[in-house]
């Protein structure tokens, strides 16, 4: 299969992509192919987990775009490995622009495909973008406040307390213009890092590819609660194919069910019995690649 790479800007600075070109003519038009822009997950980047699903999207005839959101993977921007939730969905709106514009594009079939922390910035775009066809939400991280709760329920609120620790440490170091103050994005139940579910770090590091790096900037510990992409899921107005673990450890399970009832009748919802880490390969991940390419091929062929 092959991949381009090429670039975009996103508010001054340099996105990279992969572009990979339909290999199949099946759901092209005369206005040209649909293409399935493709935003990564929380700390990820474009190599990890997203080529099993990019390449299938090929073959069936769709164009992808696969993206690095800025200062991660092979993207310029500073401060590295911030996860920054304004600044990660301006990427998502500049990567749709630049898809668009894409040879052999149709314009009018653009599907944004998010999973876990980007599954919920997926529905917050689709909810200021109306030209959007589609959305794919895979084990979508919802409802920031809800997160919370659930890590207090499973790890204790101790352990909120010492990742609000480190993130004060690091606002502190941003005001005073020095290297940002890091923790790790996975790691074993009982340390500092953003996500500490049983078997998380071996699943995520299983499937991280060269340019991931196990590190974000402890600041964001302060603002997981007002991410809330179930608070404007109503005013989606594409159709959107939600997939749920029924047995994730990492995303509140009933906050993926709110945010589709909230979509309304433009949800399409899948759930299965698995956790977070297990639709990006084996079994469970050809289950639910089957499903998306399914949705894809109905909304926009």
């Amino acid at each position: 299969m092959q991949r381009t790479d090429l670039s975009f800007t996103s508010h001054g600075v340099r996105c990279a992509a992969w572009h990979l070109s339909a290999t199949s003519n099946a759901l092209a038009r005369p206005a040209g192919r649909p293409c399935v822009v493709m935003v990564h997950g929380f700390g990820g980047t474009r190599d990890t987990g997203m080529l099993a699903y990019a390449e299938p999207f090929a073959a069936a005839g769709l164009d992808v775009l696969a993206i690095d959101y800025r200062g991660f993977g092979d993207s310029d921007g500073s401060p590295r490995q911030h996860v920054s939730v304004r600044r990660q969905r301006e990427d998502c709106h500049a990567a749709i622009d630049a898809a668009q514009h894409l040879p052999g594009v149709d314009r009018d079939r653009i599907a944004l495909w998010g999973t876990s922390y980007s599954g919920g910035h997926a529905v917050v775009v689709a909810a200021q973008r109306a030209e959007l066809a589609a959305v794919i939400s895979m084990t979508p991280a919802s409802d920031g406040a809800a997160n919370m709760a659930l890590i207090a329920r499973r790890h204790g609120l101790g352990h909120l307390v010492r990742l609000a620790g480190h993130g004060v440490l690091d606002v502190a170091t941003a005001l005073l213009a020095r290297r940002p103050h890091t923790i790790p994005v996975v790691g074993q139940p009982g340390t500092t890092a953003v996500i500490t579910a049983p078997g998380a770090k071996e699943a995520y590091t299983r499937l991280a590819g060269p340019s991931w790096r196990n590190e974000v900037c402890a600041r964001h510990a302060l603002k997981v609660a007002h991410n809330r992409p179930v608070a404007t899921a109503h005013r989606v107005r594409c159709p959107v194919l939600v997939q749920i673990g029924t047995e994730d450890q990492v995303v509140p399970v009933d906050a993926a069910r709110r945010m589709a009832r909230r979509i309304g009748h433009r949800a399409t919802v899948v759930e299965y019995p698995v956790d977070h880490f297990d639709v990006y390969d084996g079994p469970w991940q050809q289950h639910a690649l089957a499903d998306q390419i399914t949705f894809l091929t109905r909304v926009l062929g």
